[in-house]
Protein backbone atom coordinates (compact mmCIF):
# COMPACT_ATOMS: atom_id res chain seq x y z
CA UNK A 1 0.00 0.00 0.00
CA UNK A 2 0.94 3.65 -0.40
CA UNK A 3 0.08 5.53 2.78
CA UNK A 4 1.36 9.01 1.82
CA UNK A 5 2.50 10.94 -1.26
CA UNK A 6 4.42 14.19 -1.36
CA UNK A 7 5.56 16.38 -4.28
CA UNK A 8 9.04 17.87 -4.17
CA UNK A 9 9.16 21.35 -5.77
CA UNK A 10 10.90 21.49 -9.13
CA UNK A 11 14.51 22.55 -8.86
CA UNK A 12 14.77 21.62 -5.16
CA UNK A 13 16.61 18.36 -5.83
CA UNK A 14 20.30 18.19 -6.67
CA UNK A 15 20.76 17.32 -10.37
CA UNK A 16 22.97 14.39 -9.37
CA UNK A 17 22.40 13.18 -5.80
CA UNK A 18 25.42 12.21 -3.73
CA UNK A 19 26.13 8.55 -3.15
CA UNK A 20 27.38 7.00 0.05
CA UNK A 21 29.37 3.80 0.17
CA UNK A 22 27.73 0.79 1.80
CA UNK A 23 29.04 -0.02 5.28
CA UNK A 24 32.17 -2.15 5.39
CA UNK A 25 32.38 -5.44 7.24
CA UNK A 26 34.23 -3.68 10.07
CA UNK A 27 31.52 -1.03 10.33
CA UNK A 28 28.81 -3.70 10.43
CA UNK A 29 30.71 -5.56 13.16
CA UNK A 30 31.01 -2.31 15.11
CA UNK A 31 27.25 -1.72 14.80
CA UNK A 32 26.60 -5.25 16.05
CA UNK A 33 28.96 -4.72 19.01
CA UNK A 34 27.30 -1.44 19.90
CA UNK A 35 23.89 -3.13 19.94
CA UNK A 36 22.62 -1.13 16.96
CA UNK A 37 21.92 -4.36 15.11
CA UNK A 38 21.54 -7.87 16.55
CA UNK A 39 24.33 -10.40 16.02
CA UNK A 40 23.83 -13.54 13.98
CA UNK A 41 23.51 -15.61 17.17
CA UNK A 42 20.79 -13.29 18.41
CA UNK A 43 18.99 -13.47 15.06
CA UNK A 44 19.04 -17.27 15.14
CA UNK A 45 17.80 -17.25 18.73
CA UNK A 46 14.96 -14.89 17.79
CA UNK A 47 14.01 -17.17 14.90
CA UNK A 48 13.94 -20.21 17.15
CA UNK A 49 11.76 -18.39 19.67
CA UNK A 50 9.38 -17.22 16.92
CA UNK A 51 10.04 -13.54 17.62
CA UNK A 52 10.32 -12.67 13.92
CA UNK A 53 6.83 -14.01 13.30
CA UNK A 54 5.53 -12.19 16.37
CA UNK A 55 6.85 -8.92 14.99
CA UNK A 56 5.24 -9.51 11.59
CA UNK A 57 8.55 -10.39 9.89
CA UNK A 58 9.01 -13.67 8.05
CA UNK A 59 11.62 -16.41 8.20
CA UNK A 60 11.07 -19.34 5.88
CA UNK A 61 13.02 -22.41 4.79
CA UNK A 62 14.20 -23.01 1.25
CA UNK A 63 14.35 -26.38 -0.51
CA UNK A 64 17.60 -27.27 1.28
CA UNK A 65 16.11 -26.52 4.68
CA UNK A 66 18.13 -23.32 5.12
CA UNK A 67 16.55 -20.34 6.81
CA UNK A 68 15.76 -17.37 4.55
CA UNK A 69 16.20 -14.20 6.62
CA UNK A 70 14.36 -11.08 5.55
CA UNK A 71 15.46 -7.47 5.75
CA UNK A 72 18.25 -6.63 8.17
CA UNK A 73 18.61 -10.24 9.22
CA UNK A 74 19.45 -11.29 5.66
CA UNK A 75 21.98 -8.48 5.25
CA UNK A 76 23.68 -9.36 8.52
CA UNK A 77 23.76 -13.03 7.61
CA UNK A 78 25.44 -12.18 4.29
CA UNK A 79 27.96 -9.94 6.01
CA UNK A 80 28.68 -12.59 8.61
CA UNK A 81 29.22 -15.16 5.86
CA UNK A 82 32.40 -13.38 4.82
CA UNK A 83 34.07 -14.66 7.97
CA UNK A 84 32.72 -18.21 7.94
CA UNK A 85 35.01 -21.04 8.96
CA UNK A 86 35.97 -23.95 6.64
CA UNK A 87 33.39 -26.66 6.15
CA UNK A 88 30.51 -24.39 5.24
CA UNK A 89 28.65 -24.32 1.97
CA UNK A 90 30.66 -21.30 0.89
CA UNK A 91 33.75 -23.51 0.77
CA UNK A 92 31.89 -25.96 -1.46
CA UNK A 93 31.17 -23.14 -3.88
CA UNK A 94 34.82 -22.04 -3.81
CA UNK A 95 35.95 -25.61 -4.58
CA UNK A 96 33.58 -25.70 -7.53
CA UNK A 97 34.94 -22.43 -8.90
CA UNK A 98 38.50 -23.68 -8.60
CA UNK A 99 37.55 -26.83 -10.53
CA UNK A 100 36.10 -24.71 -13.35
CA UNK A 101 39.43 -22.84 -13.51
CA UNK A 102 37.72 -19.59 -14.49
CA UNK A 103 41.06 -17.72 -14.59
CA UNK A 104 42.07 -19.72 -17.69
CA UNK A 105 38.60 -19.84 -19.21
CA UNK A 106 39.56 -17.86 -22.32
CA UNK A 107 42.64 -19.97 -23.14
CA UNK A 108 41.95 -22.51 -25.92
CA UNK A 109 43.42 -26.00 -25.87
CA UNK A 110 46.21 -26.64 -28.39
CA UNK A 111 45.08 -28.23 -31.63
CA UNK A 112 41.42 -27.34 -31.12
CA UNK A 113 39.89 -24.72 -33.40
CA UNK A 114 36.37 -23.79 -32.43
CA UNK A 115 35.64 -21.55 -35.38
CA UNK A 116 36.60 -21.68 -39.04
CA UNK A 117 39.20 -19.34 -40.47
CA UNK A 118 38.14 -16.21 -42.29
CA UNK A 119 35.94 -13.48 -40.79
CA UNK A 120 35.72 -15.50 -37.60
CA UNK A 121 39.43 -14.89 -37.01
CA UNK A 122 39.29 -11.16 -37.67
CA UNK A 123 40.62 -9.13 -34.78
CA UNK A 124 41.53 -5.49 -34.05
CA UNK A 125 44.87 -4.32 -32.66
CA UNK A 126 43.08 -2.67 -29.71
CA UNK A 127 39.64 -2.49 -28.14
CA UNK A 128 39.44 1.19 -29.03
CA UNK A 129 39.47 0.27 -32.74
CA UNK A 130 36.83 -2.47 -32.38
CA UNK A 131 33.45 -0.94 -33.34
CA UNK A 132 31.62 -3.81 -31.65
CA UNK A 133 32.97 -3.02 -28.21
CA UNK A 134 31.17 -0.36 -26.24
CA UNK A 135 33.24 2.28 -24.56
CA UNK A 136 33.07 2.25 -20.76
CA UNK A 137 32.55 5.99 -20.92
CA UNK A 138 29.27 5.39 -22.73
CA UNK A 139 28.08 3.19 -19.85
CA UNK A 140 29.13 5.83 -17.33
CA UNK A 141 27.35 8.59 -19.25
CA UNK A 142 24.15 6.53 -19.52
CA UNK A 143 24.25 5.73 -15.82
CA UNK A 144 24.81 9.39 -15.01
CA UNK A 145 21.90 10.38 -17.25
CA UNK A 146 19.62 7.91 -15.43
CA UNK A 147 20.54 9.43 -12.07
CA UNK A 148 20.28 13.05 -13.19
CA UNK A 149 17.21 15.00 -12.09
CA UNK A 150 16.58 17.91 -14.44
CA UNK A 151 15.19 21.23 -13.16
CA UNK A 152 12.05 20.58 -15.22
CA UNK A 153 11.47 17.17 -13.61
CA UNK A 154 8.95 16.74 -10.83
CA UNK A 155 9.80 14.44 -7.93
CA UNK A 156 7.18 12.47 -5.98
CA UNK A 157 7.99 10.70 -2.73
CA UNK A 158 5.74 7.75 -1.78
CA UNK A 159 5.61 6.12 1.63
CA UNK A 160 5.14 2.50 0.63
CA UNK A 161 4.53 -0.67 2.63
CA UNK A 162 5.20 -4.05 1.05
CA UNK A 163 4.77 -7.52 2.51
CA UNK A 164 8.41 -7.77 3.53
CA UNK A 165 9.57 -4.23 4.23
CA UNK A 166 8.72 -0.53 4.29
CA UNK A 167 10.41 2.15 2.25
CA UNK A 168 10.21 5.54 0.58
CA UNK A 169 10.06 5.37 -3.20
CA UNK A 170 11.39 8.47 -4.95
CA UNK A 171 9.77 8.85 -8.38
CA UNK A 172 10.75 11.20 -11.17
CA UNK A 173 7.90 12.54 -13.29
CA UNK A 174 9.38 13.76 -16.58
CA UNK A 175 7.33 15.95 -18.90
CA UNK A 176 8.49 15.34 -22.47
CA UNK A 177 8.55 17.87 -25.31
CA UNK A 178 5.85 16.07 -27.30
CA UNK A 179 3.39 16.46 -24.43
CA UNK A 180 3.91 12.91 -23.24
CA UNK A 181 5.31 11.99 -19.83
CA UNK A 182 7.54 9.43 -18.17
CA UNK A 183 7.21 8.21 -14.57
CA UNK A 184 9.90 6.01 -13.03
CA UNK A 185 11.48 5.12 -9.69
CA UNK A 186 14.75 6.99 -9.24
CA UNK A 187 15.79 5.48 -5.89
CA UNK A 188 14.35 4.31 -2.61
CA UNK A 189 15.05 4.54 1.12
CA UNK A 190 14.44 1.54 3.37
CA UNK A 191 12.51 2.38 6.54
CA UNK A 192 12.60 0.53 9.87
CA UNK A 193 8.85 0.77 10.53
CA UNK A 194 5.46 1.28 8.89
CA UNK A 195 5.26 4.89 7.52
CA UNK A 196 2.00 6.77 8.03
CA UNK A 197 2.66 10.36 6.92
CA UNK A 198 5.30 12.54 5.27
CA UNK A 199 6.17 16.21 4.92
CA UNK A 200 8.73 17.79 2.61
CA UNK A 201 10.90 20.58 4.03
CA UNK A 202 13.90 22.60 2.93
CA UNK A 203 15.11 23.65 6.38
CA UNK A 204 18.95 23.47 6.43
CA UNK A 205 19.48 20.80 9.07
CA UNK A 206 23.26 20.66 8.81
CA UNK A 207 24.35 24.03 7.51
CA UNK A 208 23.74 25.68 4.16
CA UNK A 209 20.91 27.88 3.02
CA UNK A 210 18.40 25.26 1.96
CA UNK A 211 18.06 21.52 1.80
CA UNK A 212 15.90 18.77 0.34
CA UNK A 213 14.50 16.68 3.16
CA UNK A 214 11.53 14.43 3.84
CA UNK A 215 10.14 13.94 7.35
CA UNK A 216 8.45 10.61 8.01
CA UNK A 217 5.98 9.76 10.77
CA UNK A 218 5.42 6.08 11.46
CA UNK A 219 4.06 3.51 13.89
CA UNK A 220 7.01 4.44 16.10
CA UNK A 221 6.92 7.52 18.39
CA UNK A 222 9.82 9.16 16.53
CA UNK A 223 9.94 11.36 13.41
CA UNK A 224 12.79 10.51 11.02
CA UNK A 225 14.17 13.06 8.58
CA UNK A 226 15.99 11.85 5.45
CA UNK A 227 18.12 13.79 2.98
CA UNK A 228 16.68 13.21 -0.51
CA UNK A 229 19.93 14.44 -2.10
CA UNK A 230 21.87 11.44 -0.77
CA UNK A 231 21.59 7.97 -2.31
CA UNK A 232 22.24 4.80 -0.34
CA UNK A 233 21.94 6.40 3.10
CA UNK A 234 20.72 3.85 5.63
CA UNK A 235 20.25 6.23 8.54
CA UNK A 236 18.16 9.40 8.86
CA UNK A 237 20.05 12.67 9.14
CA UNK A 238 17.85 13.67 12.09
CA UNK A 239 15.47 11.92 14.50
CA UNK A 240 12.90 13.86 16.49
CA UNK A 241 11.91 12.10 19.70
CA UNK A 242 11.68 8.34 19.98
CA UNK A 243 12.52 5.69 22.53
CA UNK A 244 15.63 6.26 24.65
CA UNK A 245 18.34 3.63 24.61
CA UNK A 246 18.09 3.04 28.34
CA UNK A 247 15.99 0.17 29.62
CA UNK A 248 14.87 0.60 33.23
CA UNK A 249 14.01 -2.54 35.19
CA UNK A 250 11.76 -2.78 38.21
CA UNK A 251 14.72 -2.64 40.58
CA UNK A 252 15.75 0.71 39.14
CA UNK A 253 18.85 -0.57 37.35
CA UNK A 254 19.54 0.71 33.86
CA UNK A 255 20.65 -1.47 30.99
CA UNK A 256 21.88 -0.26 27.63
CA UNK A 257 19.73 -2.24 25.22
CA UNK A 258 18.46 -1.83 21.71
CA UNK A 259 14.69 -1.64 21.24
CA UNK A 260 14.28 -5.11 19.74
CA UNK A 261 16.09 -6.55 22.77
CA UNK A 262 13.57 -4.82 24.99
CA UNK A 263 10.79 -6.70 23.23
CA UNK A 264 12.72 -9.91 23.70
CA UNK A 265 13.15 -9.31 27.43
CA UNK A 266 9.49 -8.42 27.76
CA UNK A 267 8.57 -11.66 26.01
CA UNK A 268 10.55 -13.60 28.61
CA UNK A 269 8.60 -11.93 31.36
CA UNK A 270 11.03 -9.28 32.59
CA UNK A 271 9.01 -6.19 33.46
CA UNK A 272 10.36 -2.99 32.00
CA UNK A 273 9.29 0.61 31.66
CA UNK A 274 9.92 2.32 28.34
CA UNK A 275 11.82 5.57 28.47
CA UNK A 276 11.34 8.22 25.77
CA UNK A 277 13.63 10.99 24.69
CA UNK A 278 12.83 14.40 26.11
CA UNK A 279 9.81 15.95 24.38
CA UNK A 280 9.02 12.79 22.38
CA UNK A 281 5.65 11.47 21.36
CA UNK A 282 4.75 8.25 23.13
CA UNK A 283 2.71 6.65 20.33
CA UNK A 284 2.45 6.56 16.52
CA UNK A 285 2.91 9.79 14.56
CA UNK A 286 -0.19 10.19 12.38
CA UNK A 287 0.22 13.63 10.80
CA UNK A 288 2.96 16.13 9.89
CA UNK A 289 2.89 19.72 8.63
CA UNK A 290 5.88 21.88 7.68
CA UNK A 291 5.68 25.64 8.13
CA UNK A 292 6.82 27.25 4.86
CA UNK A 293 7.27 30.68 6.46
CA UNK A 294 9.15 29.59 9.59
CA UNK A 295 11.15 26.94 7.79
CA UNK A 296 12.64 25.26 10.85
CA UNK A 297 9.20 24.53 12.32
CA UNK A 298 7.41 21.18 11.96
CA UNK A 299 4.08 20.27 13.58
CA UNK A 300 3.16 16.68 14.41
CA UNK A 301 -0.03 14.86 15.42
CA UNK A 302 0.02 11.60 17.31
CA UNK A 303 -2.05 8.75 18.66
CA UNK A 304 -0.88 9.86 22.11
CA UNK A 305 -3.51 12.68 21.85
CA UNK A 306 -0.82 15.36 21.60
CA UNK A 307 0.19 17.99 19.07
CA UNK A 308 3.85 19.01 19.11
CA UNK A 309 5.84 21.84 17.55
CA UNK A 310 9.43 20.94 16.67
CA UNK A 311 12.47 23.03 15.85
CA UNK A 312 13.98 20.75 13.21
CA UNK A 313 17.25 22.65 12.97
CA UNK A 314 18.20 21.64 16.54
CA UNK A 315 15.99 18.54 16.89
CA UNK A 316 14.04 19.89 19.84
CA UNK A 317 10.36 19.89 20.80
CA UNK A 318 9.45 23.48 21.71
CA UNK A 319 5.72 23.17 22.41
CA UNK A 320 3.42 20.32 23.44
CA UNK A 321 -0.35 20.82 23.25
CA UNK A 322 -2.93 18.54 24.85
CA UNK A 323 -6.25 19.99 23.76
CA UNK A 324 -7.66 16.73 22.33
CA UNK A 325 -9.02 13.72 24.19
CA UNK A 326 -8.36 11.08 21.51
CA UNK A 327 -5.89 10.33 18.70
CA UNK A 328 -4.88 13.40 16.69
CA UNK A 329 -5.01 12.47 13.01
CA UNK A 330 -4.01 15.64 11.12
CA UNK A 331 -2.41 19.07 11.46
CA UNK A 332 -2.17 21.98 8.99
CA UNK A 333 -0.61 25.47 9.04
CA UNK A 334 -2.53 28.41 7.58
CA UNK A 335 -0.98 29.56 4.29
CA UNK A 336 -1.59 33.25 4.97
CA UNK A 337 -1.16 33.37 8.77
CA UNK A 338 1.70 30.94 9.46
CA UNK A 339 1.28 31.16 13.25
CA UNK A 340 -2.20 29.58 13.01
CA UNK A 341 -2.43 25.79 13.31
CA UNK A 342 -5.37 23.43 12.83
CA UNK A 343 -5.59 19.96 14.34
CA UNK A 344 -8.24 17.28 13.84
CA UNK A 345 -8.90 14.34 16.11
CA UNK A 346 -10.82 11.12 16.65
CA UNK A 347 -12.58 12.97 19.46
CA UNK A 348 -14.81 14.45 16.70
CA UNK A 349 -13.34 17.93 16.94
CA UNK A 350 -11.12 20.40 15.10
CA UNK A 351 -9.13 22.93 17.12
CA UNK A 352 -7.47 26.11 15.85
CA UNK A 353 -4.59 27.57 17.89
CA UNK A 354 -2.93 30.94 17.22
CA UNK A 355 0.73 31.07 18.22
CA UNK A 356 0.50 34.85 18.53
CA UNK A 357 -1.89 34.37 21.48
CA UNK A 358 -0.39 31.40 23.36
CA UNK A 359 -2.64 31.88 26.40
CA UNK A 360 -5.82 31.55 24.34
CA UNK A 361 -7.54 28.17 24.56
CA UNK A 362 -8.24 28.24 20.82
CA UNK A 363 -11.38 27.76 18.78
CA UNK A 364 -13.12 24.42 18.50
CA UNK A 365 -15.52 22.91 15.97
CA UNK A 366 -17.47 19.70 16.55
CA UNK A 367 -18.09 17.14 13.79
CA UNK A 368 -20.09 13.93 13.58
CA UNK A 369 -17.28 11.38 13.05
CA UNK A 370 -13.55 10.75 13.31
CA UNK A 371 -11.43 13.31 11.46
CA UNK A 372 -9.47 11.72 8.59
CA UNK A 373 -7.80 14.78 7.06
CA UNK A 374 -8.02 18.56 6.91
CA UNK A 375 -6.60 21.31 4.72
CA UNK A 376 -6.64 25.10 4.55
CA UNK A 377 -7.93 26.80 1.42
CA UNK A 378 -4.74 28.25 -0.15
CA UNK A 379 -6.73 31.06 -1.79
CA UNK A 380 -8.15 32.58 1.40
CA UNK A 381 -6.99 32.69 5.00
CA UNK A 382 -10.49 32.21 6.41
CA UNK A 383 -11.60 28.79 5.12
CA UNK A 384 -10.69 25.16 5.62
CA UNK A 385 -12.25 21.77 4.87
CA UNK A 386 -12.21 18.59 6.90
CA UNK A 387 -12.96 15.05 5.73
CA UNK A 388 -14.55 12.46 7.99
CA UNK A 389 -14.77 8.73 8.48
CA UNK A 390 -18.50 8.77 7.65
CA UNK A 391 -17.85 9.82 4.03
CA UNK A 392 -18.66 13.53 4.43
CA UNK A 393 -16.59 16.65 3.83
CA UNK A 394 -17.35 19.84 5.72
CA UNK A 395 -16.23 23.39 5.08
CA UNK A 396 -15.77 26.01 7.80
CA UNK A 397 -15.19 29.76 7.92
CA UNK A 398 -13.12 30.79 10.93
CA UNK A 399 -14.75 34.23 10.97
CA UNK A 400 -17.89 32.58 12.38
CA UNK A 401 -15.96 30.76 15.11
CA UNK A 402 -16.77 31.27 18.75
CA UNK A 403 -14.78 30.35 21.82
CA UNK A 404 -17.91 29.80 23.89
CA UNK A 405 -18.44 26.10 24.71
CA UNK A 406 -22.20 26.57 24.64
CA UNK A 407 -22.25 28.08 21.16
CA UNK A 408 -21.41 25.77 18.25
CA UNK A 409 -20.15 27.14 14.94
CA UNK A 410 -22.00 25.65 12.00
CA UNK A 411 -20.19 24.54 8.83
CA UNK A 412 -20.34 26.59 5.64
CA UNK A 413 -21.34 23.42 3.80
CA UNK A 414 -21.72 19.69 4.36
CA UNK A 415 -20.94 17.45 1.42
CA UNK A 416 -21.81 13.74 1.26
CA UNK A 417 -18.81 13.05 -0.92
CA UNK A 418 -18.25 9.27 -0.78
CA UNK A 419 -19.86 6.03 0.34
CA UNK A 420 -16.98 5.25 2.70
CA UNK A 421 -14.36 7.14 4.71
CA UNK A 422 -12.83 10.19 2.96
CA UNK A 423 -9.20 9.53 3.83
CA UNK A 424 -7.64 12.45 1.98
CA UNK A 425 -8.37 15.86 0.44
CA UNK A 426 -6.28 18.29 -1.60
CA UNK A 427 -6.92 21.84 -2.79
CA UNK A 428 -5.69 22.88 -6.21
CA UNK A 429 -3.00 25.52 -5.55
CA UNK A 430 -3.77 27.46 -8.75
CA UNK A 431 -7.51 27.18 -9.39
CA UNK A 432 -9.76 28.60 -6.62
CA UNK A 433 -12.54 26.34 -5.33
CA UNK A 434 -11.20 23.17 -6.96
CA UNK A 435 -10.98 20.40 -4.37
CA UNK A 436 -10.04 16.72 -4.81
CA UNK A 437 -11.22 13.97 -2.46
CA UNK A 438 -10.15 10.33 -2.16
CA UNK A 439 -11.87 7.50 -0.33
CA UNK A 440 -11.68 3.87 0.62
CA UNK A 441 -14.57 3.38 -1.83
CA UNK A 442 -11.74 3.45 -4.46
CA UNK A 443 -12.93 6.69 -6.06
CA UNK A 444 -11.26 10.08 -6.55
CA UNK A 445 -13.61 13.02 -7.13
CA UNK A 446 -13.16 16.67 -8.12
CA UNK A 447 -15.47 19.31 -6.68
CA UNK A 448 -16.27 22.92 -7.48
CA UNK A 449 -16.86 24.62 -4.11
CA UNK A 450 -17.94 28.00 -5.53
CA UNK A 451 -20.39 29.92 -3.30
CA UNK A 452 -20.24 27.12 -0.71
CA UNK A 453 -22.44 25.01 -2.97
CA UNK A 454 -20.27 22.01 -3.88
CA UNK A 455 -20.86 20.22 -7.17
CA UNK A 456 -19.03 17.16 -8.45
CA UNK A 457 -17.47 17.91 -11.84
CA UNK A 458 -15.37 14.76 -12.37
CA UNK A 459 -14.69 11.37 -10.81
CA UNK A 460 -12.48 8.42 -11.60
CA UNK A 461 -11.53 5.00 -10.31
CA UNK A 462 -7.73 5.15 -10.66
CA UNK A 463 -7.36 1.40 -10.04
CA UNK A 464 -5.33 2.17 -6.92
CA UNK A 465 -7.58 0.21 -4.57
CA UNK A 466 -8.82 2.07 -1.53
CA UNK A 467 -7.46 5.62 -1.91
CA UNK A 468 -5.46 6.71 1.14
CA UNK A 469 -3.59 9.76 -0.13
CA UNK A 470 -3.79 12.36 -2.92
CA UNK A 471 -1.88 15.58 -3.59
CA UNK A 472 -1.98 18.27 -6.27
CA UNK A 473 1.41 19.38 -7.59
CA UNK A 474 2.63 22.87 -6.68
CA UNK A 475 4.33 23.35 -10.07
CA UNK A 476 2.12 21.46 -12.54
CA UNK A 477 -1.01 22.35 -10.65
CA UNK A 478 -3.50 20.10 -12.43
CA UNK A 479 -1.46 16.92 -11.90
CA UNK A 480 -2.84 14.87 -9.02
CA UNK A 481 -0.74 12.12 -7.40
CA UNK A 482 -2.77 9.20 -6.04
CA UNK A 483 -1.79 6.33 -3.74
CA UNK A 484 -3.80 3.51 -2.26
CA UNK A 485 -4.08 -0.07 -1.09
CA UNK A 486 -2.73 -1.60 -4.32
CA UNK A 487 0.63 0.11 -3.82
CA UNK A 488 0.92 1.59 -7.32
CA UNK A 489 1.45 5.33 -7.74
CA UNK A 490 -0.96 6.99 -10.17
CA UNK A 491 -0.78 10.49 -11.64
CA UNK A 492 -3.99 11.98 -13.05
CA UNK A 493 -3.87 14.95 -15.42
CA UNK A 494 -7.17 16.42 -14.26
CA UNK A 495 -7.26 18.88 -17.18
CA UNK A 496 -7.78 15.89 -19.48
CA UNK A 497 -11.35 15.80 -18.18
CA UNK A 498 -13.57 17.98 -20.35
CA UNK A 499 -15.62 19.39 -17.46
CA UNK A 500 -12.51 20.37 -15.51
CA UNK A 501 -10.94 21.94 -18.59
CA UNK A 502 -14.12 23.86 -19.32
CA UNK A 503 -14.48 25.28 -15.80
CA UNK A 504 -10.87 25.73 -14.72
CA UNK A 505 -8.84 25.61 -17.94
CA UNK A 506 -8.32 29.39 -17.82
CA UNK A 507 -6.03 28.87 -14.82
CA UNK A 508 -3.76 26.44 -16.64
CA UNK A 509 -0.47 27.47 -18.19
CA UNK A 510 -1.63 26.31 -21.60
CA UNK A 511 0.33 23.07 -21.42
CA UNK A 512 -1.35 19.69 -21.24
CA UNK A 513 0.59 16.65 -20.14
CA UNK A 514 -0.40 13.22 -21.32
CA UNK A 515 -0.23 10.71 -18.47
CA UNK A 516 -0.32 7.11 -19.73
Amino acid sequence: MISAVCWVPKGASKPVPEEVDPPSKEEIEEMVKSGEFPSREEIEEMMKSGEFEARGDSASEDDDGNMDLDGVAQALAAADAVGRTPGTKFDDIADGLRELDMDNYDEEDDGIELFSSGLGNTYYPSNELDPHLKDDDDDDSEELEDKTIKPTDAVIVCARNDDDFCHLEVYVFEELEDGDSNLYVHNDIVLPSFPLCTAWLDCPIKGGEKGNFIAVGSMEPSIEVFNLDVLGEVKPCAVLGGIAENLVAEDGTTEEKEKKKKKKKNKKGKKTSIEYKEGSHTDSVLGLAWNKEYRNILASASADKQVKIWDVSVGRCDITMEHHTDKVQAVAWNHHSPQVLLSGSFDHSIVMKDGRVPTHSGFRWSVTADVESLVWDPHTEHSFVVSLEDGTVRGFDIRTATSSPSSESKPSFTLHAHDQAVCTVSYNPLAPNLLATGSTDKMVKLWDLSNNQPSCIASTNPKAGGVFTIAFSENSSFLLAIGGSKGKLQVWDTLSDAAVSRRFGKYSQGKRVHVP
